[in-house]
C-alpha cells in the first residue's frame, strides 16, 4: 500500500541514499524529474517518501529501502507529529503483541477499511491491558486530601488545617474523573497513519513488538534530545534495586516510563504512572504494558494538583521530578492534607513531591525520588527535613557524581524514604557519597561502580542492622547530628575522609606508575613529520562500501537477551572498557568482534574505535554504529584512521539547534590498494597506542596530585 501522506526532507533522502546532503542538491537540480517539494519551507522543503522511494529505485540509487528506516520516516514525517505517530504505532504494536489474529484481520484490505475496523479491536485490547487507566469512575485526589484536612485538628510548619479556609477548599474541590493516558484513536484519526502502522507491523515481524516499539521510541529520542530530561537505564535499576521488591509501584512524574520499565517483575503486579505531558503520559502506558504482564493504570494530569490515585497506597514509589518548579501548586494547595511534614515553600516543590511520595505509601513502603543537591540544604527547607529525619521517613540520601543524569553538571542526590510505621527510639540515617566514581574526562562516572558501592551500604544499613562506616564513601548517622539549625544533609559534609589519602606507599606506587608511562609516552612519540604534496586520491564513502560488501554496517541496540558487557559511547570517547548494560529483551544484540571499526554518531568529536581482543563480544550500544570491514579489501586500522580526519567529520555532520550527529555512510576514504592501506593502517596504529599512553599518564598524574593534596591536608602525608 503507498504512502501518500509521509513527507521526508533532505537529510533523510540522503540517509535513505546513503549519500551527503549536497548530493541531494545536485539531483534536485539536474534531474527534472526528481519529486516536487510537497511541503516544509523554500530553505528547507519537504517530499512525499512514495514518490523518493520510488525515484530512488527507479535511478538505480536504492535497491531497498531497509524497514527500520522506512518505517522511522513514515513515523518523523507523520502529518500529525511524531509524537501522535508514536501513540498510534503504539496501540497496534500492543494489539499486536496480544492479538496477533485481530490484526491480521483488520489489516486485510484497503487503509479505509484498516482505519475503520481498527478502533474497536484497539478499544478491547486497551481497556483489557490499561482498564485502570481508562476507567472514568477514578477520582482526583484534591477533593479527597482537601476533605480529609478539614478533619485534622492541628497542622505542622505553622499551617492550621482546621482554618475555615480549608473548609471551603474541600467544598470546592470535587472530585474530578482522572484522564485516562491512552484514548481509542478514531477512524479519521488513523488513517493517515494506516501506512506506518502497516510498516510497524513488518516490524514487529521481523524483531517482535516490543522491540519495535522501543526501537521508534528509541530513535525519536535520540532525535530530540534536549526535549526530554531522560533518567538513565542504570539509574533507573539502581533506584528501583533501592525500592526493592515491590507488587504495587507509583511513578507520579513517569515521562517515557523508564523507571517502571526497571522494576522487578512479580505475579499479580500493578504499576500506576502520571504524567502532565499526555503524549508520554500515553507512551510511558504502551511501553509498559508491552514490557510485562503487569497491571498498567496510567493517567494524564499535574500531579500536584489532581492527584489521579488519591486512594492508593504503594509498596514503592520511584520518581524524577520536575526541578526548581516555582508554579507547582503553592498557593492553591496550602491546606492539602498530604504536607504532614510541613507545607514547602514556594521555592521547594522537590519537598512537595517528597511529601506526595510518602502520602501515597503504604505503611513500609519504600519510595526513592531523583534530586538536586540543593534540596538537601537550602534553608527553606530545614524544617521539613527536620521532621523527616525525626519521624524516620527519610532513610538514605546518596549523592551521584556528576554526569550520572541530566542536567550532568550537577552531582544530583538520590533520596530514600520509608512510609514510617512507627518513630524509631534511636533513628538513623544513611549518607553514601559516590562522587570517587565521577570517572575521567568524557567517558562518564563509572555508574556500575556506584551500584556496586551505593546497594552494599544500603544492604547492610537495612538488612544486616548494624552501624555502617565506609570512609569516605558512607555512614550512618544519628538524626540528632544532623538537627543543628541548618539541617545541612549533604553526605559530603558529614563523612570521614578516606584512610590516609590512599596511604604514602600507595602514592609512592602511583608515582612510579607514572614515571615508567610517561618513558614509554617519549618511547611512542610519533617521529617528525615529513612534508609531502596534497594529496589527490580517487575517493569513496561508507555508504558506497557497504552496499558493495566491502564493510557490514550495524547500529547499536536497545536490548538483548545476552546478559555481557556493553560497549558505550562514554567507552568509546574515553578510551575504556565496555561500562554499560543494556536491557533484557528478546533482540539480537550486537557483538563486537576483533577488528571492528566502532563510530560514535552523538557528542560530536572525531573518534574511531578498532576493537580488540579485550573489548571483543561486547554489546554494541546506543549512539554507536558498527564497521565490520572484508579483510581482504579493507584493513580497520585504515578504516578508523581516515574516519578520524576533522574535515571528514564535518562534512558528514549534521548541526540542528539541539544536537551535532555524524552521518556514518557519508564518511569518506580513498581507494588505495590493499598494502598501501596496510602502511597508512600502522602509522595510524602507532598513533592510537601514543594516544592511550598520554590518556594513561594523564589519570595517573591526577590521581597523584589530588592523593598529595589530600594527603598533606589531613596530616598523613609530610611535606618532606
Amino acid at each position: 500500500m503507498q504512502d501518500n501522506t509521509t513527507e521526508v526532507t533532505a537529510a533523510g533522502i540522503a540517509r535513505l541514499a546513503g549519500v551527503g546532503r549536497a548530493a541531494v542538491s545536485n539531483w534536485r537540480r539536474r534531474h527534472a524529474d526528481f519529486p516536487k517539494p510537497v511541503g516544509g519551507t523554500e530553505t528547507s522543503p519537504s517530499f512525499a517518501l512514495a514518490e523518493v522511494e520510488s525515484w530512488l529505485r527507479k535511478q538505480g540509487k536504492l535497491a531497498q529501502v531497509p524497514l527500520r528506516e522506512r518505517v522511522w520516516q513514515q513515523l518523523a514525517g507523520h502529518p500529525e507529529g511524531a509524537l501522535t505517530a508514536l501513540v498510534h504505532a503504539g496501540c497496534v504494536l500492543l494489539l499486536i503483541h496480544e492479538r496477533p489474529t485481530v490484526w491480521l484481520h483488520v489489516s486485510a484490505g484497503s487503509d479505509e477499511r484498516l482505519a475503520a475496523m481498527l478502533p474497536a479491536a484497539l478499544d478491547e485490547v486497551l481497556t483489557a491491558r490499561l482498564g485502570g487507566a481508562a476507567d472514568p469512575t477514578v477520582h482526583s485526589g484534591r477533593g479527597a486530601d482537601a476533605a480529609e484536612a478539614v478533619n485534622r485538628s492541628g497542622g505542622t510548619d505553622g499551617v492550621n488545617t482546621a482554618h475555615p479556609a480549608a473548609a471551603a477548599a474541600a467544598a470546592a474541590a470535587v472530585a474530578t474523573p482522572a484522564t485516562p493516558a491512552v484514548r481509542t484513536p478514531t477512524g479519521p484519526q488513523l488513517l493517515p497513519s494506516a501506512p506506518l502502522l502497516r510498516g510497524a507491523a513488518e516490524l514487529a515481524a521481523e524483531a517482535g513488538a516490543r522491540q519495535a516499539f522501543e526501537f521508534l521510541l528509541g530513535r525519536h529520542l535520540d532525535a530530540n534530545p534536549r526535549q526530554y530530561t531522560l533518567t538513565p537505564s542504570e539509574l533507573a535499576g539502581l533506584m528501583a534495586d533501592l525500592a526493592g521488591p515491590a507488587r504495587t509501584v507509583l511513578d507520579p512524574a513517569c515521562g517515557t516510563g523508564a523507571l517502571l520499565r526497571a522494576v522487578g517483575v512479580r505475579p499479580d503486579q500493578e504499576l500506576y504512572a502520571q504524567d502532565s505531558a499526555p503524549d508520554l503520559a500515553a507512551l510511558s502506558a504502551l511501553r509498559l504494558a508491552l514490557h510485562s504482564r503487569a497491571g498498567v493504570h496510567g493517567a494524564i494530569g499535574d500531579t500536584l494538583r489532581a492527584d489521579a490515585f488519591p486512594e492508593l497506597r504503594a509498596d514503592a514509589v520511584l520518581c524524577h521530578p520536575p526541578f526548581n518548579e516555582r508554579n507547582w501548586g503553592h498557593d492553591e494547595l496550602a491546606y492539602d492534607a498530604r504536607w504532614e511534614y510541613g507545607f514547602p515553600a514556594r521555592t521547594e516543590s522537590e519537598l512537595a513531591w517528597v511529601q506526595h511520595a510518602l502520602a501515597r505509601l503504604a505503611d513500609g513502603g519504600t519510595a526513592v525520588l531523583l534530586m538536586p543537591p540543593a534540596v538537601a540544604s537550602r534553608r527553606s527547607g530545614r524544617r521539613i527535613r527536620a521532621d523527616l529525619l525525626r519521624r524516620g521517613a527519610l532513610r538514605a540520601l546518596v549523592a551521584l557524581p556528576a554526569g550520572a543524569a541530566p542536567p550532568h553538571s550537577i552531582p544530583l542526590h538520590l533520596w530514600v524514604l520509608r512510609r514510617p510505621e512507627r518513630t524509631p527510639a534511636t533513628p538513623e540515617v544513611l549518607l553514601v557519597d559516590t562522587g570517587r566514581f565521577s570517572g575521567e574526562g568524557r567517558g562518564g562516572p563509572d555508574l556500575a561502580a556506584v551500584r556496586d558501592a551505593v546497594l552494599d551500604a544500603w544492604r547492610a544499613f537495612e538488612r544486616d542492622g548494624g552501624p555502617v562506616e565506609r570512609p569516605g564513601l558512607a555512614r550512618s548517622v544519628p538524626v540528632i547530628e544532623l538537627l543543628d539549625d541548618d539541617v545541612d544533609l549533604a553526605p559530603a559534609r558529614h563523612l570521614p575522609p578516606a584512610a590516609a589519602a590512599d596511604g604514602a606507599e600507595e602514592l609512592t606506587a602511583v608515582r612510579e606508575r607514572l614515571g615508567a608511562t610517561l618513558r614509554l609516552t617519549v618511547d611512542l612519540t610519533p617521529p617528525p613529520a615529513d612534508q609531502a604534496p596534497p594529496a589527490r586520491w580517487p575517493l569513496t564513502t561508507v555508504g558506497e562500501l557497504a552496499r558493495g560488501g566491502a564493510l557490514l554496517l550495524r547500529t547499536g541496540g536497545i536490548g538483548g537477551h545476552a546478559r555481557v558487557p556493553v560497549l558505550t559511547d562514554h567507552d568509546v570517547l574515553a578510551a575504556t572498557a565496555p561500562s554499560g548494560t543494556l536491557p533484557e529483551s528478546d533482540e539480537e544484540a550486537v557483538l563486537t568482534e576483533p577488528g571492528d571499526v566502532v563510530v560514535p554518531v552523538l557528542r560530536g568529536g572525531s573518534v574511531a574505535r578498532v576493537v580488540d581482543d579485550a573489548t571483543a563480544g561486547a554489546a554494541l550500544g546506543r549512539n554507536l554504529v558498527l564497521l565490520r570491514p572484508d579483510r581482504t579489501a579493507l584493513d580497520p586500522w585504515f578504516l578508523a584512521g581516515f574516519l578520524r580526519g576533522t574535515a571528514n567529520n564535518r562534512q558528514a555532520s549534521s548541526y540542528a539547534s539541539t544536537a551535532t550527529r555524524l552521518d556514518v555512510r557519508r564518511l569518506q576514504l580513498p581507494r588505495l590498494p590493499l598494502e598501501e592501506q596496510r602502511r597508512y593502517g600502522a602509522r595510524f596504529r602507532a598513533l592510537d597506542e601514543f594516544e592511550r599512553a598520554l590518556r594513561h599518564a594523564s589519570r595517573l598524574g591526577e590521581h597523584l596530585v589530588r592523593g598529595m593534596y589530600d594527603g598533606l591536608t589531613d596530616g598523613t602525608v609530610a611535606p618532606a
